[in-house]
């Protein structure tokens, strides 16, 4: 099981995040597809090759296809969106704003999967990014669509543990060499 391997990976400072990766999965008011997609897409954002190795092969047991590769595309445009939302946010120029953004995005017409679904997995990819616009522009589109707040912070949750534990296993493989 890909989140009991990384709870026993992580060192002994990081016994909150072992115990906060162990409820991740036991107390969720997610649909199985909303909670592994927002763990793959989170696991993808967080580019942690550990994190990565342990929840892809989990994740993949869980989603149909379809998610799984939804769950991917928007980790890869989230990455892309997250970077241009935020810059323009930052540079606080309102010229920016009328500028066509220029970059292709198709896959959001149809990700092949529930929107909501989709939409979730962007909030907690760009809460990895850190792209303010892209959190409130995300929420917005689910509570629109009936998302009780309490699901959207679950899926944001989520990304806080797996990017700490990304962050946490990363250090460790620095200083100790590869987990095992």
């Amino acid at each position: 099981m890909a989140l009991e391997e990384l709870r026993a990976a992580m060192p002994p400072y990081a016994k909150d995040l072992r115990l906060n990766l162990g409820s991740l999965t036991t107390h969720s008011q997610l649909t199985e597809q909303q909670l592994w997609g927002t763990l793959l897409a989170c696991a993808v954002a967080c580019r942690s090759a550990p994190l990565l190795r342990e929840v892809e092969p989990e994740a993949r047991k869980h989603l149909s296809d379809e998610a799984h590769g939804a769950a991917r595309t928007a980790a890869a445009l989230m990455a892309m969106t997250n970077v241009f939302y935020r810059t323009r946010h930052l540079l606080a120029d309102p010229a920016y704003d009328a500028l066509p953004a220029g970059l292709r995005m198709n896959a959001l017409r149809d990700p092949g999967v529930p929107r909501v679904d989709f939409e979730l997995w962007s909030l907690a990819v760009s809460a990895v990014g850190g792209c303010g616009r892209c959190l409130e522009a995300h929420e917005r589109t689910l509570r629109e669509a009936g998302m009780p707040r309490e699901a959207i912070q679950e899926a944001f949750r989520a990304a806080a543990v797996l990017a700490a534990t990304a962050s946490t296993l990363d250090a460790e493989t620095a200083l100790h060499g590869p987990v095992d």
